[in-house]
């Protein structure tokens, strides 16, 4: 059963309302949830973060109690400054459930895919009995990165030092270690990470945990990650078994990760706008967002595709599912693409989008070639979006906006979970 967020009503508390930033420059202070605070230019709210600590009282510039409907969004240096992005890697992408990959990367003994989470270095593989495995992809020797890519391999080789790792992390090889003292080889294995599965994906938790060695149970995953709407998301085909992964897509984007969390949250505010060739087979007024523990489900119903013509990329029906903090799940007609946002710096981001076909339709060229190409367009179009919206972010004129209470309900929400998080 959906749960859905409450905000405090203004009979039950009293708001303090945001002042947005006034239209002159030249203002020499600025009032923020009562507080008066300097400006100076080239300045969020006339100061920077420039420590751990500076960063953290800069979370008291989005308030989460107040309602949407008097709520001012999150400042601006919540996507621009390294400290708080550095705070970000440790109190959000450090913990919790992250999804890294798919279970089609390791689908046979010996599969293994690699990749980097912040300044995590990860590896996750199959081992001759079938277990799922996760280790930092960092020899224990001189730190030197074990594996790259994708790929199939019995075993792990440093390719500084020749030092030789099992797929279950074990240290098999130390090369050139005679007259080494107190040295424990079993104590010199791969670190494990905790690792997960659930539907087609493959997740990691990096929190240090004396139980990470082990591979952890779906229905957990499903309760901690997704929370009430996993059998929603499952009868809606995400977890469907017969979807035949297609592609990858990855983009490099001029932007904070938030600012494509945002723009795939403001329940299709921007499609008309931005996206025309979308809107137009889409039935925009249809639009509706279920919000749950820690995922917002946005709902689209599609146009009806033309009679003479068989192409039909978005169905009837679309579901748009962003789990916390950055895993984003489309699923529409016969198709199923994921976006995975991975931080890279206060300014930039990599997109990577996957794609899933059903069954039936696996062998169609045209049809997969056509709709990739839709897709492309879309996506083009949402990297201009988002890369004028930092740019926009990174301007003295700008503070902090309003939310357009009707459709970006589950914009707020994420950034009132963001909140939590970094608070604690």
């Amino acid at each position: 059963m959906a749960t859905v967020t409450m905000t405090p009503s203004s009979s039950t508390m009293k708001p303090r309302i945001s002042t947005l930033c006034p239209n002159s420059l030249n203002s020499s202070s600025r009032f923020i949830n009562n507080r008066k605070i300097p400006f100076t230019p080239g300045g969020i709210f006339g100061r920077r973060a420039t420590s751990k600590g500076a960063a953290v009282s800069t979370i008291d510039d989005f308030d989460p109690k107040i309602p949407i409907e008097e709520a001012a969004t999150p400042p601006s240096s919540w996507y621009t400054e390294q400290s708080f992005f550095d705070l970000e890697l440790d109190r959000v992408f450090y913990r919790g459930w992250q999804a890294v990959g798919y279970i089609e990367q390791i689908k046979l003994p010996h599969d293994f895919f690699t990749g980097r989470l912040g300044n995590v270095e990860f590896v996750v593989c199959r081992d001759d009995n079938g277990k799922v495995h996760a280790f930092h992809n960092v020899c224990r020797h001189h730190a030197s990165l074990l594996a790259s890519g994708t790929g199939n391999k019995s075993c792990f080789v440093c390719p500084y030092h020749g030092w030789t790792y099992g797929l279950n992390g074990d240290l098999l090889k130390a090369t050139r270690i005679k007259g080494i003292k107190n040295f424990n080889v079993n104590g010199f294995g791969l670190i494990p990470i905790k690792v997960a599965t659930w539907g087609p994906f493959v997740l990691l938790n990096l929190e240090k945990d004396a139980s990470s060695q082990l591979e952890v149970d779906g229905d957990v995953v499903s309760h901690e990650w997704l929370g009430s709407c996993s059998n929603i998301l499952s009868m809606n085909g995400v977890a469907d078994s017969s979807l035949t992964y297609i592609c990858r897509r990855e983009y490099t984007i001029e932007c904070n990760w938030k600012v494509f969390c945002d723009n795939y949250l403001d329940g299709g505010y921007h499609v008309p706008y931005a996206h025309k060739g979308l809107a137009s087979n889409l039935k925009l007024d249809s639009y509706s967002t279920c919000i749950y523990e820690k995922v917002s489900i946005q709902w689209c119903e599609g146009g009806t595709a033309d009679a003479q013509d068989d192409y039909d990329r978005l169905g009837s029906k679309a579901l748009y599912a962003f789990i916390y903090p950055n895993f984003m799940i489309n699923r529409y007609g016969p198709w199923m693409d994921t976006n995975l946002v991975l931080p890279l710096g206060p300014r930039k981001c990599r997109v990577i989008f996957d794609y899933f076909l059903e069954d039936h339709l696996k062998d169609d060229r045209d049809f997969i070639a056509k709709s990739l190409q839709d897709s492309e367009r879309v996506q083009m179009e949402d990297v201009m979006l988002c890369e004028g919206v930092q740019r926009g972010l990174e301007s003295p004129a700008y503070c902090s906006g309003r939310y357009a209470p009707t459709v970006e309900n589950a914009m707020h929400h994420f950034h009132c979970l963001l909140h939590s998080e970094l608070k604690e």
